[in-house]
């Protein structure tokens, strides 16, 4: 048994956009950072997570190892392929056992034979008339569906194995247990009958993963001759007739066996639950057969096949390949029964406090407020609210709360911008202003914009502000314009207009420049009054100082010359005297 589950989560792919939860018929998806995750106690392998996922991060666990290791064993490896690979392989079924065989399985055989020994064994179930109503347990998808989720309807479903599990006991019988069988078909959910079956099926494997492997040993099918030798040891009948809608139930009437039996064709969860759910099966008095299918159409639409032909052209391959027997045997050489028990999920059942403090989280506070979109992905926004009490769910996913938390936010930014802001159409209409634009342009609309936002809203944009002129040269041109002393209404305005939707919607940006540059021109003024007279001092001090530079030489010059050895005659009074006055002009020169 492979212990990871069939389907689960690339993380680091996975892009927020909750298209899994929408598709999943049980909501097996829990959310957790913006990431889904696949909770598998409550999955039923349907498959849908993986065909809707937009950035593929939904992956199905590959059995190619586990196959190869049964290959390269000392056992013998058989094929059971399901009926629909008319639908999904290329080449001939003669190309592909050649295929096969070269890979290294022993022998190829259609699951269809198992089919038939289940159509003859449910024929008589339902001769027996033990109860009004049966469901078929084909569908590994639908088995795990009713027993979880409508566990009620259990005790009605066929007690009887899947044909691939039933082939798989065919196989054994026919070369013993000692042999190992693997399924090859467009189920995921066979994944896990694998897992539940281990000494019938050893192994399950997608169309896709049998692509891979031809591709790793460089096989291609339709590059193969086709020889004769190469066919179905043991070809089946209307066995082939499964993987279509209503396949089954055709099986079961061409028995000629099944007189008075209502036989009914339902596929896709959301069917089954509408046929099924409030239904009082004590109060069905005739007997019904219900062939009930996972994937709309049938098998010929499983989430793993590979084909790229028309659902019609399918269909019609299908049919051509039938071929049909004369009499169906009324006894069947194997058969395995299968009582299906219920295997409820469980899951917290929270109190309306809860589920109430749950809905004001995504901004639920009433009726009204509960629109039930499903863009989160579940149907009703009281089914979000408990998912997100179970953890399976966050707040952010209900869009319309997150739209109404984004507009709020985005509305007080606006409104609390001091700069004027507002968008207007290709016709010069005014869409939508904010609160400083309405004071610097409509003053007497100001005090009542708090209760009337879109006061100025469809109005012409020259009956408001005069520059119509750069708002129409912006959608034309679709190129940003900037004016940064714009004069308008007696004052003085910065302007950048910008492109929101070319040619059809501008937004503007408008600051009130006007006392800002009042104040640059008075500080300017003041500055080069301050420039002046400092330059005027300057030129004072550079005076005053030219003069004394000039009065010091001269007494320097002539202290110099009294020292001068030439003049020792002088008499020493006469020195003193002289010496005297000079120290009396510096004196006075520097006061």
């Amino acid at each position: 048994m492979n212990s990871q589950y069939p389907v689960f989560t690339i993380k680091n792919e996975c892009q927020d956009c909750y298209r899994c939860v929408r598709s999943c018929p049980v909501k097996a998806i829990r959310i957790s950072d913006g990431h889904a995750s696949v909770i598998s106690e409550n999955c039923i392998a349907c498959g849908q997570c993986i065909s809707v996922c937009p950035q593929k991060a939904k992956k199905v666990r590959s059995d190619i190892s586990l196959v190869h290791e049964m290959l390269c064993s000392d056992k013998k490896v058989y094929a059971s392929l399901a009926p629909s690979w008319r639908a999904a392989l290329p080449g001939s079924i003669k190309q592909l056992i050649k295929a096969l065989k070269e890979i290294g399985f022993a022998d190829v055989y259609e699951t269809a034979l198992g089919a038939q020994e289940i159509s003859i064994q449910t024929t008589e179930i339902l001769r027996r008339r033990e109860k009004n109503l049966w469901i078929s347990s084909a569908c590994p998808v639908i088995v795990d569906y009713i027993t979880m989720y409508l566990p009620q309807f259990s005790q009605y479903i066929i007690p009887l194995t899947s044909p691939a599990v039933t082939h798989g006991q065919m196989l054994k019988d026919q070369f013993g247990k000692d042999i190992h069988m693997v399924f090859i078909g467009p189920c995921v959910a066979k994944k896990n009958e694998a897992d539940q079956f281990p000494d019938l099926m050893e192994a399950a494997i997608g169309f896709n993963e049998l692509l891979e492997m031809l591709k790793e040993h460089r096989i291609e099918l339709k590059s193969k001759p086709d020889e004769e030798s190469m066919q179905f040891s043991d070809s089946a009948y209307e066995g082939t007739l499964y993987p279509m809608e209503g396949g089954m139930n055709e099986t079961i009437h061409l028995s000629g066996r099944a007189e008075g039996i209502k036989l009914i064709n339902v596929s896709t969860i959301q069917m089954i639950c509408n046929q099924l759910e409030g239904l009082d099966p004590d109060s069905i008095t005739e007997p019904i057969f219900i062939e009930a299918m996972a994937c709309r159409g049938g098998c010929l639409n499983g989430p793993l096949i590979t084909g790229n032909d028309p659902g019609l052209t399918a269909i019609s391959k299908t049919l051509k390949s039938v071929r049909y027997r004369k009499k169906i045997p009324a006894a069947v050489q194997t058969i395995l029964e299968h009582h299906y028990l219920p295997a409820v999920v469980i899951d917290k059942t929270p109190s309306p406090e809860l589920i109430r403090r749950a809905m004001l989280r995504i901004g639920k506070s009433s009726i009204e407020d509960e629109l039930n979109c499903e863009g989160c992905g579940y149907n009703t926004c009281h089914d979000l609210a408990i998912a997100i009490i179970n953890q399976r769910a966050e707040p952010h996913m209900c869009i319309s709360y997150m739209r109404k938390i984004a507009a709020r936010k985005a509305g007080a930014v606006f409104n609390s911008m001091p700069s004027g802001i507002l968008m207007v159409d290709r016709n010069l209409k005014i869409l939508e202003t904010n609160k400083s634009f309405v004071r610097m342009f409509a003053a007497d609309l100001y005090e009542g914009y708090d209760n009337d936002p879109d006061c100025l809203n469809d109005a012409r944009l020259e009956k408001v502000i005069p520059c119509t002129e750069l708002f129409e040269s912006a959608l034309e041109t679709n190129m940003d314009i900037h004016k940064e002393h714009y004069p308008m209404n007696n004052g003085l305005f910065e302007i950048s207009i910008f492109t929101v939707e070319p040619h059809h919607i501008v937004g503007a940006v408008i600051a009130d420049v006007t006392e800002y540059e009042m104040r640059r021109d008075q500080i300017a003024k003041k500055a080069h009054s301050v420039i002046a007279k400092n330059i005027a001092i300057v030129q004072e001090i550079a005076c005053s100082l030219g003069e004394h530079m000039v009065e010091t030489e001269l007494l320097l010059t002539s202290i110099a010359e009294g020292y001068d050895p030439e003049n020792a005659e002088i008499s020493k009074q006469e020195r003193i005297e002289e010496e005297n006055s000079i120290m009396s002009n510096l004196a006075a020169l520097y006061e």
